[in-house]
């Protein structure tokens, strides 16, 4: 069922990650509704808005990561390429920012 997937440890983190956000958002929304509020991004947002955002920006950072990763090396001078869980966690602290202060 999930063959066409490149299951390493750290696409299962984040996607477990995602889903315990979600499950955690739906958890906090039905306990305190959220209201418009307006951050750094340039409209209001709600939580859930946010948290969409912030996925959206997590995922392209990691897409950017897996494509200049081999120009990376070169770049830095590097033996070996850097580790994707670098960009897990610049993604993930990026998704708390725009969470946090978007």
């Amino acid at each position: 069922m999930f063959e066409w997937m490149a299951w390493t440890t750290p696409v299962a983190v984040f996607f477990c990650c995602i889903v315990l956000m979600l499950l955690g958002m739906t958890l906090w929304e039905l306990k305190s509704p959220t209201v418009l509020r307006r951050g750094f991004l340039p409209l209001e947002t709600t939580r859930g808005d946010r948290l969409f955002i912030g996925l959206l920006s997590a995922a392209y950072v990691n897409l950017i990561f897996v494509g200049i990763n081999g120009k990376l090396t070169g770049w830095l001078g590097l033996e070996s390429e850097p580790s994707i869980w670098i960009s897990f966690v610049l993604s993930m602290g990026l998704l708390a920012l725009i969470m946090r202060k978007g």
